[in-house]
C-alpha cells in the first residue's frame, strides 16, 4: 500500500510540474501587452515601462517561470497589481466561499443521485425506472445557469425564502452564510446528480447480474440488504470516479454560477482577473485548482482500495 501511495503522489507531482509549464506558457502567448491593457491606451511610455518592470515582464521567460514556481513552493503566489494585495490573501478570502459551496453541492448531489440510481436499477424496465431516468436525462440537458435563473425567480423573487445573490460573510453567522449558498448549491447539484444517478444505475445493473447476488437472493436475504450491503459496495468504483471528477468540477468550474449569484468565490476572482489581464492572479488560482484536482484524484484512488479489497491486496 505504501508503494501504491508513493506512486500516486509521484504521478501527482509530475502532473503539477507539467500543468505549471502549460499554464505559464498559455498565458505567455496570449496576444496583447498586459501592462498596456491594465493602464489603458493613454498611458505614457514611462508608466508602461515602470509597470512592466514591476510585473517582471522585462525579464527572460525562463527566469520568470522558475521564479514563479519557486515562489509557489514556499507559499508566495506573487502580488496582484489590480487589487494591490498578495495573491495568496485573495485566494484565502475567496476559497471560504467556493469550498463550502462545492461541499454542499456534492452532498446534495450524492444524497439525491445514489438512492435514485439504486431505486431505478432495482425496478429496471418498469415505469418508475423510465420516469426517474427520464428526469435524469432532463437534468443532464438543462444548462445550470438557466436553472439558476429559474431558482432565483421562484425561491428568491416569488416566494422570498432565500436571497437572490451576494454573500454576507461567515462573520454574519453560519445560517445566513449557508442560506446564501443554498440556491447556488442546488443549481450546481441537480445537473451533477442527474449524471451520477445514471452512472449509479448502470453500475448497479452490472453488479445485480452477478452470481453472488443471485445466490444471496436464493438464500432468502432481504432485498434491501442485497441492494445496499452487497450490490452497492461492489458498484462503488465507477461511482467514486464520478464523485471525484464532480468535486473537482464543483470547485473549479463555478465561474458562471458565482457570477449569476454574485458570489465572491474563486470562479468570480478568475473571471475578474482574466478581464483585467491580471496574469499573476490567474496563474495562482489555476495552479491551486489543478492541485486540488490532483489531491482529489489521490483520495479517490485510496478509496478504491478501501472499497474493493482486491485492489488493496494488489497494491
Amino acid at each position: 500500500m505504501t508503494a501504491f501511495l508513493a506512486k500516486r503522489i509521484g504521478i501527482g507531482l509530475l502532473t503539477l510540474m507539467v500543468a505549471s509549464a502549460v499554464v505559464f506558457g498559455v498565458l505567455e502567448i496570449l496576444p496583447g501587452d498586459p501592462a498596456q491593457l491594465m493602464l489603458g491606451m493613454n498611458a505614457t511610455p514611462e508608466a508602461l515601462a515602470n509597470l512592466r518592470e514591476q510585473m517582471g515582464l522585462n525579464q527572460p521567460v525562463l527566469l520568470r517561470y522558475f521564479t514563479w514556481v519557486g515562489g509557489m513552493l514556499v507559499g508566495d503566489f506573487g502580488r496582484s497589481f489590480t487589487y494591490s494585495s498578495p495573491v495568496i490573501d485573495l485566494i484565502a478570502e475567496r476559497v471560504v466561499v467556493s469550498l463550502p459551496l462545492a461541499i454542499i453541492s456534492l452532498i446534495l448531489s450524492t444524497a439525491i443521485a445514489i438512492p435514485v440510481g439504486i431505486f431505478s436499477a432495482a425496478r429496471r424496465g418498469k415505469a418508475a425506472d423510465t420516469v426517474s431516468m427520464g428526469a435524469a436525462q432532463i437534468g443532464v440537458a438543462i444548462p445550470n445557469f438557466w436553472f439558476a435563473l429559474l431558482l432565483i425567480y421562484v425561491f428568491a423573487v416569488w416566494l422570498r425564502l432565500v436571497p437572490s445573490g451576494g454573500f454576507p460573510g461567515w462573520s454574519a453567522g453560519i445560517w445566513p452564510g449557508i442560506k446564501a449558498l443554498l440556491l447556488p448549491a442546488v443549481a450546481l447539484a441537480l445537473p451533477q446528480a442527474a449524471i451520477l444517478a445514471r452512472v449509479t444505475r448502470s453500475a448497479m445493473l452490472e453488479v445485480l447480474g452477478e452470481d453472488y447476488i443471485r445466490t444471496a437472493r436464493a438464500k432468502g436475504m432481504p432485498r434491501r440488504t442485497v441492494l445496499w450491503r452487497h450490490a452497492l459496495r461492489n458498484a462503488m468504483i465507477p461511482v467514486l470516479t464520478i464523485l471525484g471528477l464532480q468535486f473537482a468540477f464543483l470547485l473549479a468550474g463555478t465561474i458562471i454560477i458565482e457570477n449569476v449569484f454574485y458570489l465572491p468565490g474563486l470562479g468570480r476572482l478568475v473571471f475578474q482577473a482574466i478581464t483585467q489581464r491580471d496574469l499573476i492572479v490567474v496563474e495562482g488560482v489555476v495552479m491551486l485548482l489543478v492541485a486540488s484536482v490532483v489531491v482529489v484524484n489521490i483520495v479517490v484512488d485510496i478509496l478504491y482500495a478501501v472499497v474493493d479489497p482486491r485492489l488493496r491486496i494488489a497494491a
